[in-house]
C-alpha cells in the first residue's frame, strides 16, 4: 500500500484521476534508436487524506536527483531570478553571506547570483553538468541530499536556494532536513515549486508529468516546510505558475509537535473535475485546429519540447498530424517527443521545412517565443498558443 511522500500517511485507494497515454518522462527523450520501443504510460493522481498533498502514486523517474533546465538562460527566467535575488539580499541584509543552490544544474541561476555581493556555491548530482558549471568558473560540488546527515561541501551556509526541484523528490522531507543541517542558525532560504493552484485554476492537465511526483499548493508546501524546521516569512506566485517562498531556519519540531499539527490539518478533497473536463475539451480544440489547418492545405508545428508540450502532443495523439516540435535546447534537438514521437528540431530548421502555423506550448514564455517567430519567420506564420484551458490566436 502506497504512502504519502510528504507525511507518510496511507494514500486513498481511489485515485483522483487516471491519465493514460502519458509520456514516461520529460528528460529521457528517445533518439532514433530508441523511439520504436518508447511507449506511453498510465499514471494515477492521488491526494493524501492527512496533509492534502496531491501526488502521483508511482516510482519517481530514474533521474530525479539531476537538474536539467532547458529554459534556464531565457530572458524571462534570468530577469525573474535577478529580481528574486535582489529582494532577498536587500530585504534581509545578506550581503557577503554564503549561498548554496541545491540542485544547480549547469549553473544557469548561479551565474546570475554572481552579479550580487555574496559567495555562491552549488551542488548537483549529474556529473557532466557539474563539469560544465565548473568550466564556467562556478563553485559546484557533485552530490545530492541523499540522507539528512549528508554534508554539503563548503558548508555550513547562510542561505539555500532550490528552484523547481522539490516536486521531483520521492522523499522531500529528507531533502529539507539535510538542507536544515547544512545551514547556520537563523539561515534563510528561497524555494520555488510549480503551483497546484495554477493547474487547478486554469485546468491545465498538460502540466502533469511523471517527472513531477508531487503537486504542491501554498498550504501543502507550507506544511512540509514547517514540519522540517523552516518558518515561512514570505510567499508569492511568480511567473504566473510558480509558488515562491522565503523561509528561515528554526528548531526542528519534535514528534509530538508534528502529531499535534497533523491532527489539526485534515485536508479536504481537491476538486479536479475541471482537469478531467479540460483534457476532453483541449483534445477536441487541438484536433479541430489541426484538421482546419490540413483542410486548408497547410502545415503546423509545435513550439515547446517541454513537459507541457510532451503531455499535450501525447494525450491528443498528434504524432502523425504535426510536422515537428521546435525547441531551442540543443540536448533535445534530433530526438523525438516521448509517446507522440514527434521530431524535435532547432528554431533554424523552420527555414528548411517551413510551416504555415505554430502552436506555442510553453507557459511563461509565450510572448518571448511569439516575438522570435515574428522576427525570424515573418508575419505570414499563424501563431497560436495554449493559454490555460483553451487555444488563442496571437
Amino acid at each position: 500500500m502506497r504512502t504519502c511522500i510528504a507525511c507518510g500517511s496511507i494514500l486513498s485507494e481511489e485515485p483522483l484521476m487516471t491519465l493514460d497515454h502519458m509520456p514516461a518522462s520529460a528528460q529521457d527523450i528517445p533518439d532514433g534508436t530508441e523511439v520504436a520501443s518508447d511507449r506511453g504510460i498510465v499514471l494515477d493522481l492521488c491526494q493524501c487524506p492527512s496533509c492534502g498533498l496531491v501526488q502521483f502514486d508511482c516510482e519517481p523517474v530514474s533521474y530525479y536527483r539531476d537538474v536539467i533546465r532547458a529554459g534556464g538562460f531565457s530572458t524571462t527566467m534570468v530577469e525573474l531570478r535577478r529580481r528574486q535575488y535582489r529582494h532577498l539580499i536587500e530585504t534581509y541584509g545578506l550581503e557577503g553571506k554564503t549561498f548554496i543552490e541545491v540542485g544547480c544544474g549547469r549553473g544557469e541561476f548561479l551565474s546570475v547570483l554572481k552579479e550580487f555581493p555574496v559567495r555562491a556555491y552549488g551542488i548537483e548530482h549529474k556529473r557532466d553538468l557539474v563539469q560544465i558549471a565548473r568550466n564556467e568558473g562556478l563553485s559546484v560540488s557533485e552530490g545530492f541530499t541523499e540522507t539528512e546527515d549528508t554534508r554539503i561541501p563548503e558548508g555550513p551556509f547562510d542561505v539555500f536556494l532550490s528552484f523547481n526541484f522539490l516536486e521531483h523528490q520521492p522523499d522531500p522531507g529528507t531533502m529539507l532536513r539535510c538542507i536544515h543541517k547544512n545551514l547556520r542558525e537563523g539561515g534563510m532560504g528561497l524555494i520555488t515549486v510549480p503551483s497546484l493552484e495554477y493547474i487547478l485554476k486554469y485546468d491545465g492537465y498538460y502540466e502533469l508529468i511523471h517527472d513531477h511526483i508531487g503537486y504542491y499548493s501554498f498550504e501543502t508546501l507550507r506544511f512540509l516546510l514547517e514540519d522540517n524546521g523552516f518558518q515561512v516569512l514570505e510567499e508569492e506566485m511568480v511567473n504566473r505558475d510558480t509558488i515562491s517562498m522565503i523561509v528561515k531556519k528554526t528548531d526542528m519540531p519534535g514528534e509530538e509537535e508534528r502529531k499535534a499539527r497533523a491532527a489539526n490539518r485534515k485536508a479536504g478533497p481537491v476538486d479536479i473535475s475541471g482537469l478531467k473536463a479540460s483534457r476532453h475539451y483541449i483534445d477536441q480544440e487541438v484536433n479541430a485546429l489541426v484538421d482546419r489547418i490540413h483542410r486548408d492545405g497547410k502545415t503546423i508545428a509545435i513550439w515547446g519540447a517541454s513537459h507541457q508540450g510532451f503531455t499535450l502532443a501525447a494525450t491528443t495523439q498528434l504524432g502523425d498530424k504535426v510536422a515537428y516540435i521546435i525547441d531551442s535546447a540543443p540536448f533535445k534537438q534530433g530526438r523525438f517527443a516521448p509517446a507522440s514521437h514527434l521530431r524535435i528540431v532547432p528554431p533554424a530548421y523552420f527555414h528548411e521545412e517551413p510551416v504555415d502555423a505554430i502552436l506555442i506550448v510553453a507557459p511563461g514564455y509565450t510572448e518571448e517565443i511569439a516575438g522570435i517567430i515574428r522576427k525570424e519567420y515573418g508575419k505570414q506564420v499563424e501563431i497560436l498558443a495554449l493559454k490555460s484551458n483553451h487555444l488563442e490566436t496571437l
